[in-house]
């Protein structure tokens, strides 16, 4: 406990200090929000020689980062520069003393390396007292608890912010402003614009925003589920958690987010164990869902326990029902503080119903109750909210929409990216929106997207900056201007410290040049950007969005994987191409359990090419078992899915047989010796 009375200390020490210097008029560079980007960013004020506060809604400085998020989602480490960098060589230097390991030796921990300049996996604590840390350092002053007046509380005069307010009617004034935020409230409230939803894929000429379902295919149900509480019967209504509303056309826009969730930090230390309370108004009914799916036999409810120091894991969702709270979330942006609270509560509620549904419902079976019966809260902590984090994973809320738009075509390196103040990498990754009903009856999830943009790509300074005629000195580095799927990519907290950095930069210049952030040119940020550490471009080739081949365009009779039958676990990915239509099922062999998939067509006597779809790689199977069968004959064959098929890009050949009227191509995982891959199957009339 001394480790968490040292931080009390320094948190009430800074506290004091921001309450001192809060009577001050003015500072050169105010910042609002207290998340990893505003500490970067108050960092980089204070090496450059000028004033500057922190005024945080949060009690708890680092947003993210020390709220749970200890898996960082870092995508190519190279470009990671500057103070974000600094931030994660001091995580390694943390985990170098002894001290620091309590439940766990460091060679048990496969995450830690001397070797290597910087540790990109810690605990939540571990991430805040370097946070607190680098406030005392620097003399940052911060004021917490301190919650933006979005109403009135905003003066803006001649094109520029003069001060903002917060609720206990204190005044912050200053020259240039910083929006921190994961929801971008002093921005809206500035008048910049801004943009809650997903785009239409024509908006900014791309093709993974907007509605999707054909490529929802990861963290989706693996085989069909019946959605209504009596199986069968739409009339028995739906169970928890599904959406009564058609999910929409692909590719159009709506005003619907990407789920939050809590990135929980759990144990198996039995000595620094809480087991999983049961939560107040918690009902079993709403995983009516979840139980189902288990009951027909899936196994994934561990797969992204990720592990950290101290035999700790940063949680986080994976597969069709887990921790996302899907549909739950899409009026937290504009919401009062007051709905944001109930939203707030309500998916703690649902995230910790979940644990404690998994480790006490009799519907769960047995081997999954055993294993998740090993694990609860981590004691030491979030050790002032009941062991739970105090953030949020707020995905994504508002976005800016500045004078330049990041978006796909400028991630795949289709297109230039002006002025870059930093680097992305991470895939272009939405988390599913909604959950509905499909056309056959079977509940289905929409909006997961995981796509790589084909390495690091720059982040325009026009991106940080709101349009001149709105606002002359903001800087927005976390709700940038950018599409959703776009953000999907940048919303790492790497990137927002390196944003931060970025924009703290440009905000001193801006002062010392007495101009408008957007008039901040280009030869003088750079150059200190680069002097600080900022890694600003990296080499790499354009990557064209994925290779789609459509049944219409192919010869023969083509039956897609959505057309086919499964039994067992088939999971569903795009990640391969090229594949038919919008991705592909795959089985892992490793978990040895039976599954089979189906492809049946009705064909008029001849003989025909059997032509079986697949993504080749070098952890497929070599040995994939296919029967076919037609007119009462069953013809066996066997297929190598690591070799690169011959037709169409994506077919190879099984063998010409005989076939008439129903016939069904059947793939199995029986003795594979590597992952199963079954996208689509096609029957190509042979030539006499």
């Amino acid at each position: 406990m001394i480790r968490h009375f040292a931080l009390l200390a320094t948190m009430l020490a800074t506290c004091f200090t921001a309450r001192l210097s809060a009577a001050e008029t003015s500072y050169d560079v105010v910042i609002y929000g207290g998340t990893s980007a505003a500490i970067a960013a108050a960092v980089q004020v204070k090496r450059m020689g000028k004033s500057v506060i922190v005024v945080s809604p949060d009690t708890h400085l680092g947003g993210l980062t020390s709220g749970g998020l200890g898996w960082t989602d870092s995508g190519n480490k190279a470009a990671i520069g500057g103070i974000s960098r600094e931030f994660y060589q001091r995580v390694r230097k943390h985990y170098d003393q002894p001290s620091a390991w309590r439940q766990q030796k460091p060679e048990q921990y496969s995450r830690y390396n001397k070797n290597e300049d910087a540790m990109w996996v810690f605990e939540p604590h571990v991430a805040e007292q370097i946070f607190e840390d680098l406030v005392a350092e620097y003399k940052i002053p911060v004021v917490r608890d301190a919650w933006l007046d979005r109403e009135n509380g905003v003066e803006v005069k001649d094109g520029k912010i003069v001060s903002f307010k917060t609720l206990d009617g204190k005044k912050y004034s200053g020259k240039i402003f910083m929006d921190t935020t994961y929801e971008g409230d002093l921005m809206a409230a500035a008048g910049v614009s801004y943009f809650v939803g997903r785009e239409g894929n024509d908006v900014y000429e791309e093709t993974l925003d907007g509605i999707q379902t054909a490529h929802a295919r990861s963290h989706q149900f693996d085989y069909p589920v019946d959605p209504y509480v009596v199986k069968g019967d739409p009339s028995s209504g739906l169970l928890a958690k599904i959406s009564d509303q058609p999910p929409g056309i692909d590719g159009q826009g709506d005003k619907k987010l990407q789920a939050y969730c809590f990135r929980t930090c759990l144990t198996t230390a039995q000595d620094n164990m809480v087991p999983f309370p049961k939560p107040e108004g918690y009902d079993a009914k709403d995983y009516a869902l979840l139980a189902r799916y288990l009951a027909g036999g899936w196994k994934g409810v561990f797969n992204k326990f990720d592990p950290a120091p101290n035999f700790k894991t940063d949680v986080n969702n994976h597969g069709g029902f887990s921790f996302d709270n899907i549909g739950m979330n899409y009026d937290y942006p504009e919401a009062s503080y007051e709905r944001r609270k109930e939203i707030i509560k309500e998916h703690e509620n649902y995230q910790i119903g979940l644990l404690y549904f998994l480790s006490n419902d009799p519907s769960v079976p047995a081997d999954i109750q055993a294993k998740m019966k090993k694990w609860g809260l981590s004691k030491d902590e979030f050790v002032d909210n009941h062991n739970w984090p105090h953030q949020l994973y707020i995905r994504e809320a508002r976005r800016m929409v500045g004078p330049f738009v990041m978006s796909e075509q400028y991630l795949r390196a289709l297109k230039p990216t002006p002025e870059s103040v930093g680097l992305g990498s991470y895939n272009m990754d939405s988390h599913n929106v909604q959950r509905y009903v499909d056309a056959k009856g079977h509940v289905r999830n929409e909006g997961d997207i995981q796509v790589s943009p084909g390495g690091a790509y720059p982040i325009s300074y026009r991106s940080i900056v709101p349009k001149k005629e709105e606002c002359e000195n903001l800087l927005v580095p976390v709700c940038v201007s950018s599409s959703h799927i776009a953000y999907g990519s940048i919303r790492m907290e790497p990137v927002f410290m390196i944003l931060g950095q970025s924009a703290a930069t440009a905000a001193v210049q801006a002062i010392e040049g007495n101009k408008a952030v957007q008039d901040v040119t280009y030869d003088e940020l750079k150059p200190r950007l680069l002097a600080d550490g900022q890694v600003l471009e990296m080499e790499r080739k354009p990557k064209a969005p994925a290779i789609v081949l459509r049944a219409e365009d192919l010869p023969g009779t083509v039956i897609d994987d959505v057309d086919a039958k499964t039994v067992g676990t088939w999971g569903e990915s795009s990640v391969v191409q090229p594949f038919v239509g919008s991705g592909y099922r795959f089985y892992d062999a490793a978990t040895k359990a039976k599954a089979s998939i189906s492809f049946t067509t009705k064909l008029k006597a001849g003989k025909y090419d059997v032509r079986v779809a697949y993504s080749p790689n070098a952890n497929r199977a070599t040995n994939v078992a296919i029967a076919v069968t037609s007119g009462g004959a069953t013809h066996e064959a066997e297929l190598n899915q690591r070799q690169q098929p011959k037709h169409d890009k994506a077919f190879a050949s099984i063998g010409q047989f005989e076939l008439s009227g129903e016939t069904t191509v059947t793939i199995t995982g029986d003795g594979a010796n590597g992952y199963v891959i079954a996208d689509a199957v096609s029957f190509v009339p042979v030539k006499k």
